[in-house]
């Protein structure tokens, strides 16, 4: 196992704070008797998604001896970094909204984004997911991200253009480091075609796992250690510090404490996640499985909206596109039952708060 003696990591959010970008992590914990979600911000120099979440945790009192391990053979290489190499400097890939909704004012460090919104799926239809993806032979995650990118089509302008992804990868087991809360996560790069099916998307994050593309990312940032932050900044700023453009950040933490060990009061109630939103990753989409409820937040670059109903129609399609799959997925008589919960989810909803449903869905403004 590789021991990291500094975060090769931090540096780079130390240098987006400079540019003026906010690095705050987003947690939210629903409280039964609350409305909206009591939001918390860790920033990204200090934690990775699952550092900062088993950190809340364990600041509400849960024990949590081992973190997430990575369950991906591929060992860690200097090699898939020489092979990268040279998508490094290939012209940058972005895409075209349909509308460009420009803030007014630009983004500063001391500030969350403000465009967020969520949902919230109770136990029952978190277990018809993971039914459908066990069913299929395919991850939640793939499942997710499929639909994901399917509800943000009718937003760009070329429906049918192919969507590069950021997709965070958490390598404990295989990198240590002085606190298991820190950065511990590289990233592979997905772009998402149109016509690409689950199954597709599937293949495609599994072959780029197989191919060492977190490792190359990893050994990258350990690469950098001797570039100075100025310079981090310069590619930061020209959007060259990552293989690729990407449209946004999808990360999932996965799923905790499913046999519901953790009692604590201030660890109870369903939590939000979303990873931190940059002028070159204009979207930040995040999932959590917490006591077997999965929770969907999707938040927005100041920058690109400051306006909370893009982010509220971007879930609101993701979580029609995971119902109508589940729908196919699981035949009828579930179908109906899921369709069912579904509509009494949308019911409890309006612009700005989010009420207990069987599922939750609200958006903050």
């Amino acid at each position: 196992m590789a021991t990291e003696k500094n975060d090769p990591i931090s540096p780079w959010f130390h240098a987006a704070e400079d540019l003026g970008e906010y690095i705050g992590i987003r947690f939210g914990r629903i409280v039964a008797d609350e409305q909206k979600p009591d939001w918390i911000f860790l920033r990204h120099t200090d934690f990775d998604g699952i550092g900062g979440f088993a950190e809340l945790l364990r600041r509400g009192g849960a024990e949590l001896p081992r973190l997430p391990q990575i369950k991906h053979p591929c060992p860690p290489s200097w090699l898939p970094l020489l092979r990268s190499l040279p998508k490094f400097l290939k012209p940058r890939y972005r895409v075209k909204w349909r509308e460009h909704r420009l803030a007014s004012a630009p983004s500063t460090a001391t500030q969350p984004p403000s465009a967020v919104a969520w949902h919230v799926f109770d136990e029952h239809l978190t277990t018809q997911i993971r039914r459908a993806c066990r069913k299929n032979a395919f991850t939640v995650n793939s499942f997710l991200l499929k639909h994901l990118t399917k509800a943000i089509r009718p937003f760009l302008e070329d429906e049918s253009s192919r969507i590069p992804w950021m997709i965070p990868v958490n390598l404990r087991g295989k990198v240590a480091g002085k606190r298991d809360t820190d950065n511990f996560s590289s990233y592979i790069g997905l772009s998402v075609n149109s016509y690409e099916t689950i199954h597709d998307i599937h293949q495609k994050i599994y072959q780029t796992l197989g191919e060492g593309q977190h490792w190359a990312n990893w050994y990258s940032y350990r690469a950098s250690r001797f570039t100075t932050r100025g310079l981090k900044k310069f590619l930061l700023k020209k959007e060259m510090a990552m293989s690729q453009w990407n449209i946004g950040s999808f990360s999932n933490l996965g799923d905790w404490d499913a046999d519901k060990t953790i009692t604590q009061p201030d660890c109870r109630g369903p939590w939000l996640f979303c990873p931190p939103v940059l002028r070159c990753q204009l979207i930040g989409a995040g999932c959590v499985t917490f006591q077997n409820q999965l929770t969907l937040t999707i938040q927005a670059h100041p920058e690109f909206t400051t306006d909370s109903s893009l982010p509220q129609a971007w879930i609101e399609n993701w979580v029609k596109e995971i119902e109508m799959d589940l729908s196919s997925i699981l035949g009828r008589a579930e179908a109906h039952e899921v369709s069912s919960q579904f509509d009494s989810g949308l019911a409890g909803r309006d612009s700005s708060t989010a009420v207990l449903r069987p599922t939750l869905h609200g958006a903050t403004v």
